[in-house]
């Protein structure tokens, strides 16, 4: 029988022994945060030494972490590698049982244009689109260092997008004002198209015209538009000023700003995620990127908020029963175990996810479900009909939806859309970790937080002052002039913080209109002008809006005079970005643009970039200037 004191001996000497086995260790963990202070994933940091092992590595997680464990005491340097930032070097002095703090901020590094040429240059399949063949044939337009604050997967190659689809959206026209003088739309904060554009871009190729939605690609972008006043969920601004590509012509801007939240406006969130586990989504930058977004997401939930998760594949299951947000670690462990496999029935799923989400309804809370998808939906409702018809009925029960697009070669992004469209939600497009964290975490009130549904614009032209208008993006947002009044029609949805701008391309009156007519009425004359007309209002702008769960509509409305002004920051990025869009879909009405004018006017109108998603647009015009040039150069 051992006795008290052999006991106390063998503690001891099993301390001692432990001790001794740790000596002359110690231990490495700091945190990675780019310009912006915000935390980077994803990031290699390699522990270098002359003492074998010579190299050991770690990649930050989700917080921007990262550790090394009982590393022997000594002198190291550290280097943090990440594709877009400049490779940073630190040093590290590991001390016996201390645990030594090195954290480090990247900085965004320069983004150059290097052109390769794989192989000889083949004769060209004229069947092939002009930017498929530069990539087919070996020629390449590669980033060196990446994406200015991208943290891009390489998935497939970049090469012809065969079953990717698009719908064929035709360019608004320019209207004569004596015929239709009423412009309506619904508004869009829809941004899946710019981070596409920038994927195929990156990837060496022009994007076709349907993957160009120019109102997304301008509502990529942050505006300073001020924060709205009284009861209004959002503000109201314009801007009118000569346009750049066309100086016979004015733009005017309108542009929404919604009303940000504070932490006391925060309120529970309901969210179900629903994941397309089927064997397309089996690529890197498919199902292994949607886990590491929602482990993002899921950090910043917390236990008044819940999650669950649906998967779909051939049949649709629930893997996450409704959890509370801070039960993090069951969270998480369900988020890893997901697999891909099997085919895509989309349909099931669907349904699946709205009962949950019903049954943990959070009333005056966000309840959402968020659908995570290459859209190749092929096993029982199928068709893109069906399926928006499904949505719709969904709707109904005060559940938004927002559809998160990954991968490339067989994107379905028509259907993505109009699921996110019909569903009063939002559609993003994920090409990377950065545009992720975008998305659900820097930007999550405006992703998930609606704060005023069916929003609607009508603007009314005054004859006195213009002869035609054209609306520019926003193809298939198009409403009849009826539907204005009309509140049982469908439209767009505004987030918290989120900012809607929309341009008009204006021709004065008495300059020519480039614009198809109509013969004189033959039992009515033109009708009467009001004394408003002789006035120095060039357009009246009208909204309407409700409550996001409200059935009423409110209406708000502002005038814009006549009187142009020097093009200004608003309105010079956006048209920036707006005559970088035209370009891309070959547009008719881009006159003397070019993407070198669209280059010089962002870089002057910048402003503020924080982020670096100015400087990185500016890259990417750059980048498709070239791109034009060697497909004008492959088709002589």
């Amino acid at each position: 029988m051992r006795t008290r004191t052999g006991i106390s001996i063998v503690v001891v000497l099993l301390l001692a022994a432990f001790t001794a086995a740790q000596s002359g260790r110690g231990h490495i963990k700091g945190t990675v945060t780019d310009n912006a202070g915000s935390v980077v994933p994803g990031v290699t940091v390699t522990l270098i030494s002359s003492a074998p092992p010579a190299r050991q590595t770690a990649v930050t997680d989700e917080r921007g972490e990262y550790t090394f464990a009982n590393v022997v005491t000594g002198s190291y340097r550290l280097e943090f590698t990440l594709a877009g930032f400049r490779t940073t070097l630190k040093p590290a002095n590991v001390r016996s049982g201390r645990t030594e703090r090195v954290d480090a901020r990247l900085e965004i590094g320069a983004l150059t244009e290097s052109v390769t040429v794989a192989a000889p240059q083949p004769t060209l399949n004229t069947n092939m689109s002009a930017s498929a063949k530069a990539v087919g044939s070996g020629i390449g337009v590669g980033v060196a260092g990446g994406v200015a604050g991208g943290y891009y997967l390489q998935g497939r190659s970049a090469g012809p997008f065969h079953t990717e689809a698009y719908d064929n959206l035709e360019e608004n026209p320019f209207r004569r004002v004596a015929t239709d003088a009423l412009s309506t739309f619904s508004i869009d904060v829809d941004t899946a198209s710019y981070a596409n554009v920038r994927r195929f871009l990156t990837g060496g190729a022009l994007p076709p015209a349907g993957a160009v939605r120019i109102e997304e690609l301008v509502n990529y972008f942050r505006f300073d538009y001020p924060q709205p006043d009284g009861d209004a969920p959002f503000s109201i601004t314009t801007e009118l000023a000569a346009c750049p590509w066309n100086s016979k012509h004015h733009l005017a801007l309108v542009g929404l700003q919604g009303r940000e939240l504070s932490e006391r406006d925060e309120t529970a969130r309901n969210l179900v995620f629903l994941i397309d586990v089927s064997g397309s989504m089996d690529e890197p930058d498919k199902l292994p990127l949607v886990r590491t977004a929602m482990r993002m997401l899921a950090d910043t939930l917390t236990a008044r908020d819940r999650v669950a998760m649906v998967v779909y594949a051939g049949a649709s299951g629930l893997v996450l029963p409704s959890t509370p947000g801070d039960q993090k670690s069951i969270v998480q462990r369900a988020i890893a175990e997901l697999e891909s496999g099997g085919s895509t029935n989309g349909a099931a799923g669907i349904t699946l996810a709205y009962r949950v989400a019903r049954e943990h309804f959070i009333r005056g809370g966000i309840n959402r479900v968020v659908l995570a998808t290459d859209g190749d939906f092929n096993v029982g409702v199928t068709s893109q009909d069906e399926l928006v018809r499904l949505i719709e009925e969904q709707r109904a029960s005060g559940i938004f939806l927002s559809v998160l697009g990954v991968g490339t070669g067989n994107l379905k992004d028509s259907t993505m859309e109009k699921l996110a469209d019909k569903g009063n939600g939002n559609y993003s497009y994920l090409d990377s970790l950065h545009e992720a964290r975008k998305v659900l975490v820097r930007e999550a009130g405006g992703t998930l937080v609606t704060i005023a549904k069916d929003v609607k614009i009508q603007v009314e032209f005054n004859p006195k002052a213009v002869a035609a208008y054209r609306l520019i993006g926003y193809e298939n947002r198009m409403l009849k002039n009826e539907d204005f009044n009309d509140d049982r029609k469908d439209a767009g949805e505004i987030g918290a913080g989120h900012s809607v701008t929309a341009i008009y391309e204006i021709v004065p009156a008495g300059v020519e209109v480039d614009a198809a007519g109509v013969d004189p009425l033959k039992y009515q004359s033109r009708p009467e002008l009001t004394g408003a007309a002789a006035s120095d209002e060039l357009i009246t702008v009208k909204l309407r809006y409700k409550a996001p769960d409200g059935d009423s509509s409110r209406l708000i409305s502002t005038i814009v005079r006549n009187r142009p002004e020097r093009l200004a920051a608003n309105l010079g990025f956006a048209s920036a970005v707006a005559e970088f869009g035209m370009l891309l879909r070959g547009s008719k009405h881009t006159g003397s643009g070019s993407y070198e004018s669209a280059v010089t006017r962002a870089r002057t109108f910048r402003g503020s970039d924080p982020e670096g998603y100015r400087a990185e647009f500016i890259k990417l015009a750059e980048l498709a200037s070239s791109l034009r040039r060697m497909e004008t150069s492959a088709l002589r």
